[in-house]
């Protein structure tokens, strides 16, 4: 036995093990898929307060409340959002007993992105939680809800074992990680906290320990209206727009020279990508104006203005007669994600890696994420963070989503380890 793990503590661990309902959760799981939590919708709402309540019956203290919306994003910091909402609601549970702040927490969102074309899903059907032999199909399944439903089943394990913790044990449930991070922005500001966390979205069985990080921009293009008939007295935004789009990819190759080793295997880990383009009001109209929008991949430690800055001189030095007289203006609305690691050397990596290894039979390789999420904040906020979860991100935001079920009862076995270890069971 390693790490100075007794006969007492390995039966407590052993315990806990064969408390995880199996079946359950995976219940749990395609009943949360069928919420359609749509990032700003009600049933967002709808399933913070299932899972509260759920928290509460797993014995947990549970603290629910509603956001202040107008003093959140007036706050410094503010991680910006994409998606109308009217309300939202935080969601903390937290062990009973045990002394001093959480010695861990397993973070997750409830929020998923928008279904895309319904005619692309088999049956049609994103939140019918769908199970083919060991695959569960749907909206969520993988980014995140099974990682939020192995954190509660972590949490009905350990009451069900009726193992006390030395040291409490925090379960966080937040919404609008997809268009920002407004959730854990709230969480902190609530004062909530924790000595080390896990947040749960999916690694395909590796540790990601740090993330870059993603700025949604807004660029408009002005050309000059004309008739179709005499297109030649006006120009053509659409036509202004392509050298701007050009110097955009040049750009995104000079920040991806040099990757760091964290980033092995990704030859893109901070890519910059257009995801809309508006343009035009009448078919034989010259149109006049283009709006496009996208999102700038963050370098790993970058501060996001000298991100930005990147990006709009970028654009400023586009050598177009046109585009000088009449500048491109760029703007950065929606989600604003900062890059964000694990303090290096911090014990939290090992601890993980050891209860993985202890479940699987393999030490998880340490990875790096192109992509942004909560880990910035928690980490900015003085909470060393990781990810570590079921799933394969390769299906997240696609009508093909899915999750293996035997993945789910892995990770939670190791999240169940990690827990009992960290927080010393009784």
């Amino acid at each position: 036995m390693h790490d100075g793990v007794t006969r007492s503590s390995a039966a407590i661990e052993t315990r806990v093990l064969d408390a995880i309902d199996a079946a359950g959760t995976v219940n749990l799981l395609a009943e949360a898929v069928r919420v359609p939590s749509v990032t700003g919708t009600d049933a967002e709402s709808d399933l913070q307060h299932r899972f509260a309540r759920l928290l509460t019956e797993a014995g947990m203290d549970v603290d629910v409340w509603k956001l202040d919306l107008a003093d959140l994003t007036a706050r410094p910091g503010f991680p910006g959002a994409e998606a109308p909402r009217q309300e939202g609601y935080g969601v903390v549970a937290v062990t009973p007993g045990g002394e001093g702040p959480p010695a861990l927490a397993l973070q997750g969102h409830v929020d998923v992105v928008p279904t895309g074309d319904l005619a692309k899903w088999a049956g049609s059907d994103p939140f019918a939680a769908r199970i083919t032999g060991d695959v569960l199909h749907g909206r969520g399944a993988c980014d995140m809800k099974a990682g939020l439903v192995a954190n509660l089943a972590v949490a009905r394990a350990i009451k069900q074992a009726g193992v006390r913790l030395a040291r409490p044990l925090a379960v966080h449930c937040v919404i609008s990680e997809e268009d920002g991070g407004l959730g854990a922005f709230a969480t902190l500001a609530r004062g909530h906290t924790a000595e080390a966390a896990v947040i749960t979205e999916p690694t395909s069985g590796a540790v990601i320990t740090a993330n870059a990080g993603a700025l949604t921009f807004r660029l408009e293009i002005a050309g000059r209206a004309a008739h179709g008939a005499t297109r030649y007295e006006g120009v053509n935004a659409i036509e202004a727009f392509w050298p701007v789009f050009q110097a955009i990819r040049r750009l995104e190759a000079e920040r991806n020279r040099d990757v760091p080793e964290l980033f092995a295997g990704n030859t893109m880990p901070y890519p910059i990508e257009v995801g809309t383009v508006r343009s035009g009001d009448w078919a034989s109209t010259v149109p006049d104006l283009l709006i496009a929008e996208g999102r700038l991949g963050v370098r790993l430690d970058e501060d996001p203005a000298a991100a930005r800055a990147a990006f709009e001189e970028a654009v400023a030095e586009v050598a177009d007669p046109w585009l000088r007289a009449n500048p491109p203006m760029v703007s950065w609305p929606g989600g604003q994600f900062a890059s964000g690691r694990l303090p290096a050397g911090h014990e939290l990596l090992g601890q993980v890696g050891r209860a993985v290894e202890d479940v699987t039979g393999a030490r998880p390789t340490e990875t790096a994420a192109p992509y942004g999420s909560d880990l910035r904040l928690y980490t900015a906020g003085g909470i060393p963070t990781l990810h570590y979860g079921p799933g394969d991100v390769r299906f997240a935001h696609a009508p093909r989503e899915q999750v293996e079920l035997s993945e789910l009862h892995a990770v939670t076995r190791a999240l169940a380890l990690l827990a009992v270890r960290r927080c010393a069971a009784l």
